[in-house]
């Protein structure tokens, strides 16, 4: 069971990142519309020295599920 007060306190967090990152969120609906299974997902960090770690994973059909489900804590 999820502590309500982890909920609230998450809502908060992603309130605070999306104030300071606005456009991650249109990224995110837009990225949305073209991620269906066996898309490729690429991260990439970079560093305030200029190194870099790149990584990729493909969509599995659990995944979506997931997603699916992340987006109904959304509201």
């Amino acid at each position: 069971m999820v502590n309500p007060k982890t909920i609230f306190e998450l809502k908060s967090a992603w309130s605070t990142f999306d104030r300071n990152h606005p456009r991650f969120q249109p990224f995110l609906m837009a990225a949305r519309q073209n991620i269906k299974e066996n898309s490729i997902i690429e991260i990439s960090i970079k560093s305030e020295s200029g190194e870099s770690i790149c990584t990729n994973l493909k969509i599995t059909e659990s995944d979506l599920a997931l997603f699916e489900k992340l987006k109904q804590l959304q509201g």
